[in-house]
């Protein structure tokens, strides 16, 4: 299951995980990334709050976290070659893995159809 964020993050969800990465359309608005920072495994996040930072030619902006939950995993990837987020944001961009508190949260996210008429 895909999932989106007024905050332009993608989820997909399998089980209690949920990858996490930025959207294509928030890519395309951020420019070319020159700099990721990510959040430190095993941290617990609440949803709305600060999951990363990322920063472009153009400005710094934060990645929050879609919902509450334990960060497992990071893609280092992307913090040694920030450009993947720009050229795979969808794939090999992604960000972090987070164990969630309550899956059945993701319900309150928005589908595809929804994110896209947001942006449109």
């Amino acid at each position: 299951m895909i999932k989106f964020t007024e905050d332009h993050e993608w989820l997909k969800i399998e089980g209690d995980v949920a990858t996490v990465g930025i959207t294509e359309h928030a890519a395309e608005q951020l420019g070319d990334l020159v700099f990721v920072e990510l959040p430190e495994p095993g941290a617990r996040l609440d949803k709305g709050g600060t999951a990363a930072t990322v920063e472009s030619v153009k400005a710094a902006s934060d990645v929050y976290c879609p919902l509450a939950g334990e960060i497992i995993e990071v893609n280092q990837a992307i913090v040694d070659d920030p450009s993947l987020v720009n050229s795979d944001p969808a794939g090999a961009g992604w960000f972090f893995k987070l164990k969630l508190d309550d899956a059945t949260s993701a319900s309150e996210l928005m589908d595809e159809t929804a994110y896209q008429a947001m942006i449109g």
